[in-house]
Formats: C-alpha cells, sequence, structure tokens
C-alpha cells in the first residue's frame, strides 16, 4: 500500500512539473506576443512620423534631399558597421538563418534585443532621410528577437518562439491576421509542423488583438470593391504577372549580386569605402526623389493607396524611379524593409500598363501587380495574394490574384531559384555546418545583408 502510495505521489509530482513547465511556457509566449503587437504599433508610428518630418523638409527647401539623404545613408551604414551589427536590411533573412541555427549562442548576434533597437532607430533614421524602404520587414525581424529574449525563460522550443515572433510582426505591422499566419508557415519555415502551428496562431492572436486595441481595426490600403471582368480583361492578369515576375527577379539578381564581393576596382571600392558607397547610393534616391513625384521616397504607401482607389493622376514614371530608389536602398546597407516599397512598385507597374489594358479598372489591376511583383521578390506566392487580399478586404479579386501569383513566381524562378529573403539569408550561415558568425560580419564589410 505504502509502496503504491509512494509511486502515486511521485508519479503526481512529475504531472506537476511538467504543467508548471507548460503553463510557464505558454504565458511566456503571451506576454512576449503582446510586447511584438505594442512595438510593432510604435515602430508604424515612428516610421509615420519621420516621413511626415522628411515631407515638412522638403516643403521648406526642395532640394535638401541633395543633402539630407547622402548624409543620412552614411550615418546609417556608420551605425550599422560600428553599433548594431547584423540591423541591415530587411531583418527578414536573419531571422531566417536564426530558425535554421541549432546553436543557441550563435542564433543571438541575429536576434539580440541590441540588434532590434538598432534596427527601430537606425531604421526611422533612413526614412527621416528619405530612404525607399519599408518597416514591415524589420519589424519580423525585432518580433523575433523579443520573442527570443523571453523564450530564454521556457522550458520548451525556443525556435518555436521565433517562428512565432516572426508572424507576429508581419501580421502587427499589416494588421492582417491571415497574412501573419501564412507567413510564417510558407516564408520562414518553409513547412508545416502542427505543433509550431499553434504557436504562430497563439502569437499571431496576442498581437493583433494588441495592435487592434491600441489603433482600432482597419485595412492597409483601405477596403477596396475592385472586380476583373471575366474574358478578355484577363490577359492583363498573365501580362502584369509576367512583368512583375522578371521585375522581382531582377531585384534578387541585384541584391544577390551586392550581398556577395563584387570582382574587379568597384568591388573593391565598395568594400573598403562602405559608409562612402552608402553615401552615394543616398544620393541616387535623392536624384529620383526629385525627378519623379515625392513619393518615391519613403514606404510610396500613400501613392499605392492612390493607384488602387483610382483617385489621383497616374504616374507613369513612378514604378521604375521607384524600383531605382527602393534597389539603392537596399544595397545600400540601411535598414529597411522592401514589402511596403515592392507593395508600391507593384502598383506603380499597373499604372503603366494601364497604357495598354484601358478597360481593366484600374483598381483591380493595381491589386494584380502589387501581388505579381511581390511575388516576384520573395516567390512566396500564398503569402503574397492572401496578405494583399487581406490589406484590401477584397475577396471578390481572389482568383485572379491567386493566378497571377502562380505566374509570377514561375517567371521569377527563371532568373533566380530562390526567394530574395531565403537567398540572403544564406549569408548569416556558415559556409559548413556549425555556429553562425558570432560577431560583426567581415565577408561583406559594407554590411547589405550579413
Amino acid at each position: 500500500m505504502d509502496e503504491n502510495f509512494g509511486r502515486y505521489a511521485a508519479h503526481l509530482a512529475w504531472r506537476s512539473r511538467i504543467a508548471a513547465k507548460r503553463w510557464t511556457r505558454r504565458a511566456i509566449f503571451i506576454a512576449g506576443s503582446v510586447v511584438v503587437g505594442a512595438t510593432a504599433v510604435l515602430m508604424a508610428r515612428m516610421a509615420d512620423g519621420a516621413q511626415h518630418l522628411f515631407k515638412h523638409f522638403l516643403f521648406l527647401a526642395p532640394h535638401a534631399p541633395l543633402v539630407i539623404t547622402p548624409l543620412g545613408f552614411g550615418l546609417a551604414a556608420l551605425l550599422v558597421r560600428h553599433v548594431f551589427p547584423n540591423s541591415q536590411g530587411s531583418g527578414i533573412p536573419q531571422a531566417i538563418a536564426a530558425l535554421r541555427i541549432d546553436d543557441q549562442a550563435a542564433r543571438t548576434p541575429l536576434v539580440s534585443l541590441r540588434v532590434a533597437f538598432g534596427k527601430i532607430i537606425v531604421m526611422t533614421l533612413g526614412l527621416l532621410c528619405g530612404a525607399s524602404t519599408g518597416r514591415e520587414g524589420p519589424t519580423v525581424q525585432v518580433g523575433a528577437a523579443i520573442m527570443f529574449a523571453l523564450g530564454r525563460y521556457s522550458p520548451y522550443r525556443q525556435a518555436g518562439f521565433l517562428l512565432a515572433g516572426a508572424a507576429a510582426g508581419i501580421a502587427a505591422a499589416f494588421n492582417t491576421p491571415l497574412a501573419g499566419i501564412v507567413f510564417g508557415i510558407e516564408e520562414m519555415s518553409r513547412s508545416f509542423e502542427s505543433r509550431t502551428s499553434g504557436l504562430i496562431v497563439g502569437a499571431v492572436i496576442a498581437a493583433g488583438l494588441t495592435s487592434l486595441a491600441l489603433v482600432g481595426n482597419y485595412s492597409y490600403f483601405g477596403s477596396t470593391s475592385a472586380t476583373l471582368p471575366f474574358g478578355v480583361a484577363w490577359i492583363a492578369v498573365f501580362v502584369c504577372a509576367v512583368a512583375g515576375g522578371l521585375m522581382g527577379g531582377t531585384f534578387i539578381l541585384i541584391l544577390a549580386l551586392f550581398a556577395g564581393a563584387l570582382p574587379g576596382r568597384a568591388g573593391a571600392a565598395i568594400k573598403s569605402r562602405p559608409v562612402v558607397f552608402a553615401m552615394i547610393c543616398g544620393l541616387g534616391v535623392a536624384l529620383c526623389g526629385l525627378n519623379g513625384d515625392a513619393s518615391i521616397f519613403g514606404t510610396g504607401y500613400s501613392q499605392a493607396r492612390t493607384v488602387v482607389h483610382a483617385d489621383g493622376a497616374i504616374d507613369y514614371w513612378f514604378a521604375p524611379l521607384k524600383f531605382i530608389a527602393t534597389t539603392l536602398s537596399a544595397i545600400s546597407g540601411i535598414p529597411g524593409g522592401i514589402f511596403s516599397p515592392s507593395l508600391s512598385i507593384g502598383a506603380g507597374l499597373a499604372s503603366a500598363l494601364s497604357l495598354a489594358f484601358p478597360h481593366v479598372p484600374l483598381g483591380a489591376l493595381a491589386l494584380i501587380g502589387m501581388v505579381s511583383y511581390l511575388t516576384g521578390v520573395v516567390q512566396a506566392p500564398i503569402t503574397s495574394f492572401v496578405i494583399v487580399s487581406e490589406m484590401t478586404n477584397d475577396h471578390a479579386m481572389m482568383i485572379p490574384l491567386m493566378a497571377a501569383a502562380l505566374v509570377a513566381n514561375g517567371v521569377s524562378k527563371l532568373l533566380s531559384r530562390e526567394g530574395l529573403y531565403h537567398r540572403l539569408a544564406k549569408n548569416f550561415l556558415p559556409a559548413a555546418g556549425g555556429a553562425a558568425i558570432a560577431g560583426p560580419p567581415a565577408a561583406n564589410s559594407r554590411g547589405l545583408v550579413r
């Protein structure tokens, strides 16, 4: 009798310890998701404030970007190299690389709180000086860093915390919970695991509720009722998808080229003078902005929204100028995402193609263009059409958006077998298996992606 009671007591104690660990993990997980949601809102407001201030500079001195933008790019590159290493670029490649690394200590340089803090500060600096970047990609790295830091106190699944933090970041940034889940599964993990999916959904819910409580319910581009008539108008889907896939694939090739060591004297000059190179890129962005619409600077959100709702004059030069400005901002090595600029480039592409398809509603063509170019860059077709559909609350366009995403994905793969984020993530991994880079990277001195 005493022996059976002892066994039962031991079993009960063991079960209690397991339950305590599970509830501890869940409590930490929920708290982390709430912090991610609040941080995403903070980053959105800081980004909006920085862009508003930059527009004020433009109003006071229209040619101010010729000075402000190069100097801002140079300062941002300097901070990335010497103060906040691994904060450069969009941040999504760093989060993907951290997921692929098993060693806890090796993950830390990629998703530490120091990196997250630097990401927020230097990303805001970039937008303050007119960089053609977004905040959504950086929110992914910041979300992963927050969950990584809190996950240290959790008994189970540290990698699951990273994945959930990244998904929560994108969901809170766009206010698109479904897209956050799809992004976590398709783009971040590239697989579906039932246990991990529960973490992702839970994180998206907690972060989304936090964002909802702070800023209310909203659609990123507002609600639209665009439709695409069945018939000849569907030719526009194919043409737009091919164009978006080619442009997206070209963008991947350019960034991949600059992520490695360029051959010859040009490569040596860039490697030895990364801050000067960043300033040259900033000057290029300034020239693009001064020769085009003022929305060439910053995220491009306002221009994309104008095209989606067809309530403004069409700027046919917006897409190529925004593409050049975004490319220069990306290869300069300063922190900043490409989600918002990619959506605006896609909308601009649709504006240009509207000349060939005057009978296709511009709003519908804009959604197709956004999905096409975004898919061409990230090669995550499901994420692309879900995020655009959810951002505009337009379910009538779901089938055309799916078709455009599939075509654009296939065309982009003709130029690059991997999407941008996964291709750049390799630069954060060791040449052979083992630990990741534990300090400031040396192979790419200007800090584009490493």
